[in-house]
């Protein structure tokens, strides 16, 4: 029973010893600065940018258009029946509901194409940032980013090696 509890003993012990060595494997690197910096991130925005000025112009023409079109039937309303001004109304009503759509959509299709297009920027980070861990022989590696709540960086910094490894 004593050789059994010394047994016990010792195994506690090389565990948690093995345990402290692996816990000193960790790294750390701020993932959303690594993205930002990334050249595919910068080509991205590149391209946002310019879908987002073609939108704009849409969107703008559409309002300027129906702007008009509001100044012309209210200067002209006094001079029409009542008819003609109940259609002209629901017609504005339309195009402002299109114009709403139009101005939706926009954003909606603007986020999506930021989402599909920063997803694969995001696999090839991480997967340059698995790879440099693995060859420092890191185990753990915590995002730096603000806010993410890592207090203390006592572990390897893998910022300027991800950066090698991605060729930037």
């Amino acid at each position: 029973m004593k050789n059994l509890k010394t047994l016990l003993l010792i195994a506690v012990f090389t565990l948690g010893l093995g345990g402290v060595a692996n816990a000193q494997k960790m790294g750390h690197i701020d993932f959303e600065k690594l993205v930002a910096d990334m050249p595919q991130t910068t080509k991205l925005k590149a391209d946002m940018e310019k879908l987002g000025k073609t939108y704009q112009d849409e969107v703008e023409g559409m309002a300027k258009k129906l702007d008009a079109k509001m100044k012309k039937y209210t200067q002209e309303q006094n001079t029409q029946t009542k008819e003609i001004n109940e259609i002209r109304a629901k017609e504005v009503q339309q195009e402002n509901a299109r114009y709403e759509q139009l101005r939706q959509t926009a954003y909606q299709d603007m986020q999506k194409k930021q989402a599909e297009g920063l997803q694969p920027i995001i696999e090839i980070a991480q997967k340059a940032i698995e790879e440099v861990a693995a060859t420092k022989g890191i185990l753990y590696v915590l995002d730096a980013s603000v806010g993410k709540g890592v207090l203390v960086k006592k572990g390897e910094d893998l910022y300027a090696a991800v950066k090698a490894k991605l060729g930037f």
